[in-house]
């Protein structure tokens, strides 16, 4: 049976859908960002609609947002729903999608789960959470037989699937950890997948099937070509766990710290080390050294490793 594990970190919430002792899914919701997916809230109209028939809104941290088609003339307030997060791009950050709202104003709503504890088992840990981690940021996940390799571009997010199986078994193991990957890091928009060439009517059949048993709907897909290529359309509501990471990989790794100096046992060290811009970047968040000596019930300090 499947479970959602929540735990309420310093800096952002992590949840992992655990089933068979496996992550088979999991989320990061950065506390810091209020345009989340589901929220409503006021913003105030800062530009008329354009050709595409959107506006720029401002929320009442200053986020930006544009909202398609808004009721009201330039200067007016409304209340707005969140369709789509913010996407960090690489060289074109993509701001949070909205529409107007006739709900009342209200947080995003998140998923329902065993609230974790600091103190107690680290069940998320124990699950794969920092193996989940370091897939999101290298963007290698291996398999039996082979390794898929996940690049994020402008245009779509490309899975490279690799090995010395011969091919037809090589994609049907490959698509089937595709899509397995898919669910697991929170791939979504348009997702290609390069699977061996494969001249084989019933072996592209097999390897899309692969893909359908792992990746629950919905979804859409293509056929698997001759050269192997297959493409994959999810409806993309927040960034994926490989988006988050590796567009701040410093942010990514200070969360990380913290969660680590959080759960070590009393008394702990009183000081740890950090790569320097990791370091300064937890200097500069007051907010977050308070909560982790609240935490700990003792201060710690952060330096920089030498």
């Amino acid at each position: 049976m499947a479970e959602w594990l929540i735990e309420r970190g310093i800096g952002e919430t992590r949840a992992a859908l655990v089933e068979d002792g496996q992550i088979v899914e999991g989320r990061i919701d950065r506390h810091d960002v209020l345009a989340r997916h589901g929220a409503v809230l006021p913003a105030k109209l800062r530009t008329k609609a354009g050709r595409a028939g959107r506006a720029e809104a401002e929320l009442a941290d200053g986020t930006l947002v544009l909202v398609a088609n808004p009721p009201v003339t330039e200067g007016a307030t409304l209340l707005v729903e969140i369709v789509r997060e913010a996407i960090p791009e690489r060289g074109n950050p993509k701001l949070p999608l909205a529409r107007p709202a006739d709900a009342p104003a209200r947080s995003a709503p998140g998923v329902e789960g065993t609230l974790l504890g600091a103190h107690g088992p680290d069940l998320l840990e124990q699950a794969g959470w920092s193996e989940l981690l370091d897939q999101a940021e290298t963007g290698l996940v291996p398999f039996p037989g082979g390794l898929l390799r996940i690049e994020l571009t402008s245009a779509m997010t490309v899975i490279d699937v690799d090995g010395d199986l011969p091919p037809g078994e090589l994609a049907r193991r490959g698509a089937a950890a595709a899509g397995s990957a898919i669910r697991r890091l929170g791939l979504a928009g348009s997702i290609g997948i390069d699977l061996p060439t494969l001249p084989d009517k019933a072996a592209r059949q097999a390897a899309a099937e692969a893909l359908e048993a792992t990746l629950p709907l919905p979804f859409e897909r293509t056929a698997v070509n001759g050269f192997g290529f297959l493409q994959v359309v999810r409806k993309r509501v927040r960034p994926s766990l490989p988006e988050l990471i590796q567009s701040d990989p410093v942010t990514a790794q200070a969360l990380a710290l913290l969660r680590r100096l959080e759960r070590e046992p009393l008394p702990g060290p009183d000081q740890a080390g950090a790569p320097a811009p990791v370091a300064r970047l937890i200097a500069e968040r007051f907010d977050w050294i308070e909560e982790l000596r609240r935490r700990r019930g003792r201060p710690i300090e952060i330096v920089p490793a030498l």
